[in-house]
């Protein structure tokens, strides 16, 4: 009985422990003011009130060398995107032109088909003709033996 009681003492305790981590002192009243701005969005003030600040500075504070290495990389990315720009315009002149090459076979190879179908009902309409006029003959000739005559016919032309 002792183990049972402290079993379910054990089990109470750990469904308990979520709860007991849960609770929370009270925290401090947040203050009701929100700061508010009278500056237009983007507005240099704007931006300084969240801290932020994209002027540069007067042309007398730039470092020299500093300029020069700004318009050296900023000259490096122009010539990298331009560079990018022509791969991709050559990567979609090759991808329009294999288009227009793979529309044209796709387009011949269709007509290809077409014509293979269509000669082969020709040639299945021509055998099935063949064997009607060879069944016809057949059964004249059985006629004639029937008759016990001589019938002289040529058998049809094969297809």
């Amino acid at each position: 009985m002792t183990r049972f009681t402290l079993a379910a003492v054990g089990a109470l305790l750990l469904a308990a422990a979520p709860v007991l981590a849960q609770t929370t002192a009270p925290q401090a009243a947040v203050s009701g003011k929100v700061r508010t701005s009278t500056a237009p969005a983007g507005s240099e003030e704007w931006l300084r009130q969240r801290g932020e600040s994209y002027s540069a500075a007067p042309d007398a504070e730039q470092d020299p060398a500093e300029v020069a290495e700004t318009i050296r990389l900023n000259a490096g990315i122009a010539a990298r995107n331009a560079a990018a720009e022509r791969a991709e315009a050559e990567g979609a002149a090759t991808y329009e032109r294999e288009s227009a090459q793979w529309r044209a076979e796709t387009a011949r190879l269709e007509t290809q088909r077409a014509q293979y179908e269509a000669d082969l009902a020709a040639s299945n309409a021509a055998r099935a003709a063949y064997e009607r006029a060879h069944a016809a003959w057949e059964a004249e000739v059985a006629a004639c033996e029937r008759a016990r005559r001589v019938c002289v016919t040529t058998p049809p032309a094969k297809y």
